[in-house]
């Protein structure tokens, strides 16, 4: 009898689809990755958002993903490449002065590490094109497909334009047994699966654009900031954010209401520097000049900011979309990436359960078996993306308000130290489930939502017993947390 050897394609040549066909290849499948734009490792391939230098949080959802794809080399040279981040650097000016406070993320000291996109990428690519059962192709554009046939469509745009009829590219025709779509919020893996699936779509547009900056190295080539912090501008309606790059430069991005561009662009030269005074105390002359900043704020695109989520993300046996094909989100709780790269190790880790071991076992089992994989899938991690969606919408109050709050400090604190000094209650703060550990989104909501009633609860009694006063008195002089430590460092040895 002869044996069966799957065939996987990926639409989508970034981060997720990249991981996804790693699994994919590491599994035996035979793998063609299909990507619209040319070589991403080429410097002249143009980013589809049309930003050169991205920044991007890798934390521990997106590693442990990587370190799943059982390639050690792989995750070593990865995160060899990052630079640590433990904690927020908020950023303003307090009766005339500028002044700095330091937030930090965990307090075991763990960190989010600050990774450059392209680098990850193209580590990713690298690994792929060494392995003998993958192949690459770029300036591929997908056009239709097939997903009862198990036939896609593609269109290559890398033809000289003699060869070309209507100004079209030759299209070439692909079987699979599974397709994966990982092409991004605007997908045409999903757009096609559409017509296949009845999938429930939502897309929205926040009320917010974004523009990218660049913060050169200090006159010495030194970094002009902590590089171990994601600095904040916090603004109330807007924000400034860097976050560090290895060449000891920062990315920084301005994020705001459609309205504030408005007023910025119709007369940039007047109204920028202002604004920047204003808001982001610091950042003109000390990190940009004003002749820099503006150049950039008039060269650089002001992007929207999409959310989108969408159910269910599979038809049949033949086909499933990842990251932000199925769940696009904004990036204010810096899961974005680490959510797609989650994507491939749950899909994959439901589909190796399913999965029959021989590989004589008849194609018709094989399917039966993928399709219930691919249900599976979508019944799983929907509730986990919906979940991580509404957080990153909600955390962008949370970036450019509420880390000034007393209240929001004094209920990180609170959390913090019932997590150190009473581990046993399971205590930990909601940014610290979702970051640094692998639990489920949703579970996560649900913990925190619980811890949250329960603390406003206590805080409510003690306010009321006279009681609550005092705590935040002794708090902010930090004379309760040395007395926690103190009875805690007792207690344990009492033990």
């Amino acid at each position: 009898m002869s044996t069966f050897t799957q065939k996987t394609v990926v639409v989508g040549a970034g981060p997720v689809g990249a991981l996804a066909a790693l699994y994919a290849a590491t599994r035996g499948d035979n793998v063609e990755i299909y990507e619209l734009r040319g070589d991403l490792r080429d410097p002249n391939t143009v980013p589809l958002n049309f930003t050169r230098s991205i920044n991007l949080a890798l934390s521990e959802r997106g590693i442990n993903s990587l370190r799943k794809a059982d390639r050690p080399a792989l995750l070593d040279a990865v995160l060899k490449e990052t630079i640590p981040m433990h904690g927020r650097m908020i950023h303003g000016k307090r009766l005339g002065k500028l002044f700095e406070q330091s937030q930090a993320y965990d307090i075991h000291g763990r960190a989010i590490l600050a990774v450059d996109r392209g680098g990850l990428n193209k580590r990713l690519l690298d690994e792929l094109e060494s392995m003998p059962n993958v192949k690459l192709f770029f300036n591929h554009k997908m056009t239709g497909a097939d997903f009862k046939k198990n036939l896609a469509w593609f269109e290559r745009s890398d033809q000289p334009r003699a060869d070309r009829v209507d100004n079209r590219g030759i299209e070439i025709e692909v079987d699979f047994d599974l397709l994966i779509g990982a092409d991004g919020a605007h997908s045409a893996a999903r757009f096609h699966l559409m017509k296949f699936a009845r999938v429930s779509y939502q897309q929205d547009y926040i009320d917010t654009l974004w523009c990218e900056f660049t913060v050169p190295p200090a006159e010495d080539g030194s970094f002009r900031l902590s590089p171990n912090h994601l600095h904040i501008w916090p603004g109330e309606e807007f924000m400034f954010i860097a976050i560090p790059s290895l060449d000891k430069s920062f990315t920084c991005t301005l994020f705001a209401p459609v309205a504030t561009f408005t007023h910025l662009d119709a007369d940039p030269d007047s109204h920028l520097t202002p604004f920047f005074d204003t808001n982001f105390p610091g950042v003109l002359h000390t990190l940009i000049s004003p002749a820099a900043l503006r150049a950039q704020y008039t060269q650089n695109s002001h992007l929207p900011l999409i959310s989108i989520k969408c159910t269910p993300y599979h038809f049949g046996s033949s086909a499933v979309i990842l990251g932000d094909a199925a769940h696009a989100m904004v990036p204010f709780y810096g899961q974005g990436m680490n959510a797609g790269l989650e994507d491939v190790r749950v899909l994959y880790d439901i589909l190796d359960a399913h999965a029959h071991t021989s590989p004589h076992t008849a194609r018709e089992a094989r399917e039966e078996a993928r399709a219930r994989a691919l249900q599976q899938y979508t019944a799983t991690r929907h509730p986990d993306a919906t979940t991580i969606n509404d957080l990153a919408l909600r955390n962008y109050t949370e970036m450019r308000s509420d880390v000034r709050s007393p209240a929001y400090k004094l209920r990180k604190w609170i959390e913090e130290q019932l997590n150190a000094w009473v581990p046993a209650l399971g205590w930990a703060t909601q940014y610290s489930r979702v970051s640094f550990g692998n639990e489920r989104y949703s579970d996560v909501e649900r913990a925190a939502r619980h811890q949250q009633a329960v603390l406003g609860h206590v805080l409510r009694l003690a306010v009321g017993s006279g009681v609550g006063l005092g705590l935040v008195w002794a708090w902010r002089a930090d004379w309760l947390s040395r007395g926690l430590g103190r009875m805690a460092v007792v207690l344990r040895r009492g033990r």
